[in-house]
């Protein structure tokens, strides 16, 4: 199979009509889920389920981007496209999470953050930088699981964590292949083509240091959920117990150095030494 294929093949993976949504992994993997509504502003965003449970009897905070599975629900759940009112929700969760001590565990799974004009009224530009501005502070740990697509500052709005784990057939970038081909190449049936210049899948990332963990499938999480979500309740009890046992500054600082160094490369000067730069 060709790298471009490849590629392509894990973005259909990703989008397939049956694999499961943050609504399933939530009731799988969390017991005693309680879900929170609202933003205390202006009104509740069934794009993004937020809420506290327990996993192997520790208390977390769930915040999960939920796209729905029949027609009604995507409807519904704006097809896993969240409003400002949404983020805010979120981040007013994950306030709640630090004052109780309670690690907070982030479900990406979008394919951009909703772009009405409604939307960009209420500020929604505004209200992911800000979930990024706070995230980086937050004085718990942060895991984030990127489920099955992470498209844009849609998903990096609940992305920054102190372990970032990805299924390995999901993807994670700046905009969908068929956005990336109608702006590079004018031509969105290119999306293949785009999709394998992208580096967007789970592979790639770990490689550059974006992600920190690929959780196996098996033969795919639309075909075996089971295997994948016992995978990452593993991962998530392990991630969990080890960032648990640091201290606030530690947990910081470690948090701040993993973002710090995204994007750095190494040029080489004329007199042959290696530079680091920012990218």
């Amino acid at each position: 199979m060709s790298e471009t294929n490849t590629a392509w093949q894990k973005v259909k993976l990703a989008r397939h009509p049956k694999r499961p949504t943050s609504q399933y992994l939530i009731k799988e993997l969390f017991t005693d889920f309680i879900e929170l509504h609202g933003d205390r502003g202006f009104g509740d965003d069934y794009a993004i389920i937020g809420g506290i449970g327990t996993i192997n009897s520790i208390p977390v905070t769930i915040i999960a981007e939920e796209k729905g599975v029949t027609t009604e629900e995507k409807i519904r759940h704006n097809f896993g496209m969240p409003h400002p009112e949404g983020y805010r929700k979120a981040i007013r969760l994950m306030k709640q999470a630090e004052k109780f001590n309670r690690p907070i565990i982030c479900i990406i799974d979008t394919p951009g953050a909703y772009p009405g004009i409604g939307a960009e009224e209420r500020g929604q530009a505004q209200a992911i930088a800000y979930n990024l501005k706070t995230m980086m502070g937050l004085k718990t740990p942060i895991i984030v699981v990127v489920l099955s697509e992470g498209g844009s500052g849609g998903a990096l709005a609940i992305g920054v964590g102190d372990q970032v784990l990805m299924f390995e057939n999901s993807i994670y970038a700046i905009l969908s292949p068929e956005g990336y081909a109608s702006i590079i190449y004018k031509d969105s049936s290119k999306a293949d083509h785009a999709a394998s210049i992208m580096k967007l899948t789970a592979q790639d990332l770990l490689g550059f240091g974006v992600i920190d963990t690929i959780v196996p499938e098996n033969e795919g999480l639309h075909i075996d959920p089971d295997f994948g979500i016992k995978a990452l309740k593993k991962e998530l009890t392990k991630s969990i117990t080890k960032l648990s046992k640091l201290s606030t500054s530690k947990l910081l600082d470690q948090r701040y150095q993993k973002y710090r160094k995204m994007g750095v490369f190494v040029e080489q000067g004329e007199d042959n030494e290696s530079k680091p730069t920012n990218g």
